[in-house]
């Protein structure tokens, strides 16, 4: 008996690699991440003509690489790497200061105090509103800013508030296990009492998420307004002890590496899409 034919073989299917060097960034992250304007100010130039790559308008979705010479309005923008750039600056912001560049009042901004520096400029990773003070984080890398900023990121944000009068039991209870916003449900993550004297009562509080004067909305759901509140972290970084108001410490190279192991390789390194919401406590 003959033994049965043998099939053809086939040749086995391509294993798909999966490059381990991470893809060009688009344009405009490449230059948000440099620090010379938002993603969206970007894209605006892209869209209107402004931005040039080696001598050529740039179009919308083109990626960077390395050498590439960007122009604006004809002008030359020297993009270096953020490697050797990124700084991080933590500030004191006072009450009574606005986190803009800009305001038609002619009001008091954060941008004011800080120092100046030659490539780049201060990208603000959240808010504080008017009336707040505390912890502001400022930062030349624009990747970095969205990590701090965006909600996926979960960064817990930790405030002392003083409030009139003192929470009673059922007020604590709620404030920890949910309140209906008009923006949907909050509650405090952690909430301790940190003494005061008077009408006044001191909390600590815990949040993680930077909705619009969210901590001042969830006191106010249990009829305590805030008369002061202050940031004293956000994410990994902590206000000094001993920074004054209006003041600013720069971290260096190790403070800078400690921080970003905190924050984790995969939030380093996430680009994460969607509006940001920053905080305004």
């Amino acid at each position: 008996m003959n033994p049965p034919p043998k099939r053809p073989r086939k040749d086995p299917e391509p294993i798909a690699h999966t490059s381990l060097a991470p893809a060009a960034p688009r344009v405009q992250k490449a230059l948000a991440d440099a620090g010379v304007g938002s993603r969206r100010e970007v894209e605006s130039w892209i869209r209107s003509g402004r931005l040039t790559r080696n001598a050529r308008p740039v179009a919308l979705g083109e990626r960077a690489n390395p050498g590439d010479q960007f122009a604006l309005d004809g002008v030359p923008l020297r993009i270096e790497s953020l490697s050797s750039n990124r700084r991080i600056l933590l500030y004191h912001k006072c009450a009574g200061e606005l986190t803009t560049r800009h305001d038609p009042e002619e009001r008091p901004t954060v941008f004011e105090r800080l120092p100046r520096i030659r490539q780049g400029r201060w990208i603000a990773a959240g808010r504080l509103d008017f009336n707040s003070e505390g912890l502001l984080v400022f930062t030349t890398d624009g990747g970095l800013a969205r990590v701090l900023m965006h909600p996926s990121s979960e960064l817990p944000r930790v405030y002392m508030a003083r409030i009139s009068g003192r929470l009673t039991e059922l007020a604590l209870h709620t404030l920890a296990h949910g309140v209906k916003l008009e923006d949907g449900r909050a509650a405090f993550d952690a909430i301790e009492e940190g003494g005061g004297t008077g009408l006044n009562g001191w909390y600590s509080v815990r949040v993680h998420e930077g909705r619009n004067r969210l901590v001042r909305r969830l006191f106010e759901s249990q009829g305590y307004p805030v008369n002061r509140l202050i940031r004293i972290q956000h994410g990994p970084f902590r206000l000094p002890r001993g920074l004054r108001r209006g003041q600013c410490h720069e971290l260096d190279a190790a403070e800078i590496q400690e921080a970003l192991a905190d924050l984790g390789r995969d939030l380093i390194g996430a680009d994460p899409d969607g509006v940001s919401r920053p905080d305004a406590d």
